[in-house]
């Protein structure tokens, strides 16, 4: 498709969670420091090779809950990101920036973000379904910087 055609999508972050061990809870924080081609310092996946940073929509957590029948908490989901609206990019290789100016974090999805069996136990019996097709995406970090709740996030959709 030409580029004549493409869509940006802007958001904005509602929350930043981090978990410093795999069955930890995650931890609210207003800003964070993301290291490129590392991740998000003091989160569980800082240093490993691709998955450095997972994002997911209020929007589509929404969806879940209808789907659920009762709330679903956003940190309970064990993603970084939130981000207000939208539904996340999941096609590999889509470029997203989160912030402005030449000091924007640069992101690449990576894959789809499978929901885990994990989500039963903290959120509750058959979670896990109700978040497939909208667990969010995973992505690498291109370029690195401070991210805030509140920043802007866009990507281009063709």
């Amino acid at each position: 498709m030409s580029a004549l055609f493409d869509v940006e999508v802007s958001t904005t972050i509602t929350a930043i969670h981090l978990a410093k061990g795999r069955r930890l809870p995650t931890k609210d924080v207003e800003r964070a420091t993301v290291e490129t081609q590392r991740g998000i310092v003091g989160d569980r996946y800082h240093g490993t090779r691709h998955r450095h940073v997972s994002l997911q929509s209020r929007t589509q957590l929404d969806e879940a809950q209808r789907t659920y029948g009762a709330p679903i908490a956003s940190e309970l989901t064990r993603r970084n990101l939130t981000l207000a609206d939208g539904v996340v990019p999941t096609a590999p290789g889509t470029r997203i920036t989160v912030g402005d100016g030449e000091d924007a974090v640069q992101l690449e999805v990576v894959r789809v973000a499978a929901p885990c069996k994990l989500l039963d136990d903290t959120i509750g019996p058959d979670a896990q379904h109700a978040l497939r097709r909208r667990a969010g995406t995973i992505c690498r970090v291109l370029a690195g910087g401070e991210i805030a709740v509140g920043d802007p996030v866009t990507w281009t959709v063709p």
